[in-house]
């Protein structure tokens, strides 16, 4: 049985499954984070409440992640990457039980908010992945479980769709329940406990609330701007309050001994060129989950829609999010042969092409699939890489919380590109039966974002300097 040696000893490495079981755990946390998406039409009946009241059922998972986030990469460095994992698994089975046993709104609110937390898992596993894993199967490995963020999102969505519609919606939370139980089994048997990288710090509990107030007033003021009116009082007193204590949350953490986000580190310019081009990459992913199902499902009748069930426009999409794990070894390999700077630039080339060719091919069902398919796979050689590039300039006692940061910056690109393509959809719309619908031109226009944000990441990603030496 291989090993890395760590501290003395040998633990185990990707021979008794590390890899396969950190990868299905990705795409587990991933899926239940898209669970809610085919119920979003039939939340206000479930949770008997008002549509915009119901959208807090999305929101809630969006804040907790952005928070869990940078606090449980921060608790990876600190203490066990084993015990960090197996309590963000523990919080998303328990919110999994609670949005499963929820007859109203706020327990079903409170339930997402817990599986948010559930996201945080990814970047203390790739954490992992590299305290762990041998140079030679770190790239590929790497790419795999950053690849789980698209899969299990593409996954869920037709397998939640089925649920809804020819079942009862309360069997994805209690799957959602049962796969995370499965999962804590796993973690608890197959994986070896390593010291932490740090373990004389301690957790900055005011950074965190300073970060925490900061991230909630900045993504809540972008994903319910257009609700409430992007120049309400309620919208730009959240924007003003983001930008406040953005700036007392970075004068704290300069001068904390142990902070929850070394800023010093995250200014080093590979690393600071690297969460740059994730917010393009993340806005470039979500663009296509955004404006792929509307095309599919609205009817044939408005002249560009495609009439597609919920079920068979989650089946047309889900090729995309195997795309993505397909092209997990060919990251892999490019990242080994040739660096992960040229393999970011081609992935965020490839989704600018895929973008590109949906103008032309956005008339047809296997037209959208291929599209998706195109952009999904230079996602996927995208997200392999940008963790590869943060661990190559940042020092092992910074590993966890620089991964989640640069996780953090992907899920800020996709709350704003949500914003963004909400407003051009809001703004290009004709009337269909009394029902105001977006126009073709409005999804093209979409479409063109998503092209010029993917060439955007591109050009990011080939202006990124070397990496720095990390310093212990």
């Amino acid at each position: 049985m291989g090993g890395v040696v760590r501290d003395g000893r040998v633990v185990r490495s990707e021979s008794s499954g590390l890899v396969t079981v950190l990868a299905f755990a990705g795409i587990v946390v991933s899926l239940s984070q898209t669970l809610v998406i085919p119920l979003l039409g039939m939340l206000p009946e479930i949770a008997d409440t008002t549509p915009s009241n119901a959208a807090w059922v999305v929101t809630s998972t969006l804040l907790t992640a952005a928070v869990a986030v940078p606090v449980l990469g921060r608790l990876g460095d600190l203490y066990p990457k084993k015990y960090v994992m197996l309590g963000a698994v523990g919080v998303m089975v328990l919110g999994s039980v609670m949005c499963a046993l929820a007859s109203s709104l706020w327990p079903m609110v409170i339930g997402r908010g817990l599986q948010g937390f559930g996201i945080g898992f990814i970047p203390v596993g790739i954490a992992t992945m590299r305290e762990l894993l041998p140079p030679a199967r770190l790239g590929s490995a790497i790419a795999l479980m950053s690849s789980s963020l698209g899969v299990g999102g593409a996954l869920g969505i037709p397998a939640a769709a089925a649920l809804a519609q020819y079942g009862d919606w309360r069997w994805m939370f209690w799957g959602s329940a049962v796969l995370g139980l499965a999962i804590i089994l796993l973690i608890a048997l197959r994986l070896d406990a390593v010291p932490a990288a740090k373990p004389d710090g301690t957790l900055d509990v005011i950074g965190a609330l300073g970060l925490a107030v900061g991230l909630v007033s900045l993504l809540l003021a972008i994903s319910k701007g257009a609700d409430w009116g992007w120049v309400s009082g309620l919208t730009v007193g959240l924007f003003g309050l983001a930008v406040v204590a953005f700036a007392v949350w970075g004068w704290w953490v300069l001068r904390h001994p142990s902070p929850l986000v070394d800023l010093r580190v995250a200014a080093r310019p590979p690393v600071l060129m690297t969460n740059i081009a994730s917010v393009l990459v993340g806005m470039a992913l979500f663009s296509q989950q955004f404006l792929l199902p509307q095309i599919m499902q609205l009817p044939v009748e408005t002249g560009h829609g495609l009439g597609q069930s919920m079920v068979a426009m989650g089946l047309w999409i889900a090729p995309g999010g195997l795309a993505m794990m397909a092209v997990s070894p060919i990251s892999g390999h490019l990242i080994t042969t040739r660096g992960p700077k040229p393999t970011l630039v081609l992935g965020a080339t490839v989704t600018a092409l895929g973008y590109g060719s949906a103008l032309v091919l956005m008339g047809s069902t296997w037209g959208i699939m291929l599209v998706s398919v195109i952009v999904c796979a230079g996602v996927g050689l995208a997200y392999g890489a940008m963790p590869a590039l943060i661990m190559a300039s940042v020092p092992n006692s910074e590993m966890g919380s620089a991964n989640s940061f640069n996780t953090l910056m992907r899920s800020i690109g996709q709350s704003t590109a949500a914003a963004v393509l909400g407003v051009v959809l809001a703004q290009m719309v004709t009337d269909f039966g009394g029902v105001p619908v977006p126009t073709e031109a409005g999804f093209q226009v979409g479409l063109l974002i998503g092209t010029g944000v993917s060439l955007a990441a591109a050009g990011v990603a080939a202006v990124i300097p070397p990496a720095w030496v990390a310093e212990e």
